[in-house]
């Protein structure tokens, strides 16, 4: 099956620190590329993300996102700090002693205090099958998006393919008819401009022009091009890289197929040839 690189999906799920949120953001990349922003708490399981997400996708650039977000779970899960009460307490006796007409402290000044309200400590075993659950149901979700987009992808490409071989089938018979014509007309200016009635220079040279304008070998190369495009669809898996390089091929004989044309007909058609070409490129840029 062929796969986009780009995609999103996001998974969450209730922690006693509150909603704890996975996100995985997937854009083009030459190569493998992971991205980390993580909660602090949640360093630790960078390791188990990494190794999940590298068996799942070959290719691309994925930004990996986990943080929590307060919650009801969270503010239930809350509890005074003794400890930072006394101290707070203390250190409030000691700035009225300071400041006799200072105000009473208020209760959300207290709560306001740093270290006074004890969050949930976090399990590190459970922290880690919890991400780790939650990071398969991420890449489930992205690997279905980044497939359903490399169908539409592969679609495209293989459209433009068929394309090509109607050229390609339309392009075929043009050619012997179109050299013929050609070396008649070369031949008369040949004998034309030498002023003789040397046929045996004149053959030379026309055999000279055929030897430079035989496209035969351009065309049976675009053809062997786009059976691997095919084949390589049809297969599936990590192809965008196999993909760019006959694109680059294709696209390279059809510059000597311009570049040898006898008319214009085959002209135009080596320029229509490489337009489409240019489309596949363009597609095969987003495939994994």
């Amino acid at each position: 099956m062929i796969q986009s690189m780009t995609g999103y999906a996001a998974a969450a799920a209730e922690s006693p620190r509150g909603t704890l949120t996975l996100e995985l953001r997937s854009v083009n990349s030459r190569y493998l590329d992971i991205q980390f922003r993580l909660a602090e708490e949640l360093r630790l399981v960078e390791p188990v993300l990494r190794e999940l997400i590298a068996a799942r996708v070959a290719r691309g650039k994925i930004d990996c996102r986990a943080f929590f977000s307060a919650g009801a779970t969270a503010a239930a899960a809350q509890s005074l700090n003794p400890a930072a009460l006394h101290n707070l307490k203390r250190l409030s006796e000691e700035a009225r002693r300071a400041f006799p007409d200072a105000g009473p402290l208020r209760v959300a000044d207290v709560l306001r205090w740093p270290g006074v309200l004890a969050e949930a400590s976090l399990d590190d075993e459970a922290l880690r099958t919890g991400v780790a659950e939650l990071a398969r149901s991420a890449l489930q979700e992205l690997c279905g998006a980044r497939a359903r987009e490399g169908a539409k992808l592969a679609a495209i490409v293989a459209a433009r393919a068929a394309d090509m071989r109607r050229r390609l089938a339309d392009l075929a018979p043009l050619v012997p008819e179109a050299m013929a014509a050609y070396q008649q007309k070369l031949a008369q200016r040949l004998r034309e401009a030498l002023g003789t009635g040397d046929d045996d220079r004149i053959r030379a040279e026309l055999a000279l022009f055929g030897v430079k304008t035989d496209v035969d070998e351009e065309l049976t190369r675009l053809a062997t091009h786009l059976d691997e495009v095919e084949r390589v669809l049809a297969k599936g898996g990590a192809a965008g890289k196999r993909l760019d390089f006959l694109a680059q091929e294709l696209n390279r004989e059809a510059n000597t197929l311009a570049s040898k044309a006898a008319t214009q007909k085959i002209s135009d058609a080596a320029l229509e040839l490489k337009l489409l070409i240019e489309q596949i490129r363009e597609q095969v840029q987003n495939i994994e």
